[in-house]
């Protein structure tokens, strides 16, 4: 997954902007999507069956099935393997108790996904932009 972004979204909707998105904005890295908690956790799990590495970017809704948002953020911050990953939570949600429980779990980020679709594109551009060219991480070690 080296290199790539893992996207974690249960709305099938959203994920196709998401890519959309990433596309016409140019962000030409592998995006990997994880449909649910569970899945997003699994991924992150070394298997001879996937390709090695870890993402450089998580894309992280809050409302998921089987395993929440905020659960997975906190596993990965919780495991030296991934606090280095950078997390951008991408949700619907604007419950300040999410935002204050992301940022409380070790988020990078919080942005509440707009509703119209030329200012969804803009602003996933810009995040993709930001996290995938311009941020600088430590090397996996």
């Amino acid at each position: 997954m080296d290199r790539a972004v893992l996207l974690v979204e249960d709305n099938s909707d959203d994920v196709e902007m998401t890519l959309r998105a990433l596309k016409a904005n140019n962000i030409t890295n592998r995006v990997v999507v994880a449909h649910d908690g569970a899945e997003a956790i699994e991924l992150l799990e070394p298997d001879e069956a996937r390709p090695s590495g870890l993402p450089m970017l998580v894309l992280l809704d809050l409302k998921l099935p089987k395993v929440s948002g905020l659960e997975v953020l906190q596993r990965l911050k919780g495991d030296a393997r991934y606090r280095t990953i950078p997390v951008v939570v991408l949700t619907s949600s604007q419950e300040e108790r999410d935002l204050v429980e992301s940022y409380r779990l070790g988020a990078n980020s919080y942005i509440v996904k707009p509703v119209h679709f030329d200012e969804f594109v803009r602003v996933v551009g810009e995040v993709g932009l930001y996290w995938t060219l311009f941020n600088k991480t430590p090397a996996e070690g």
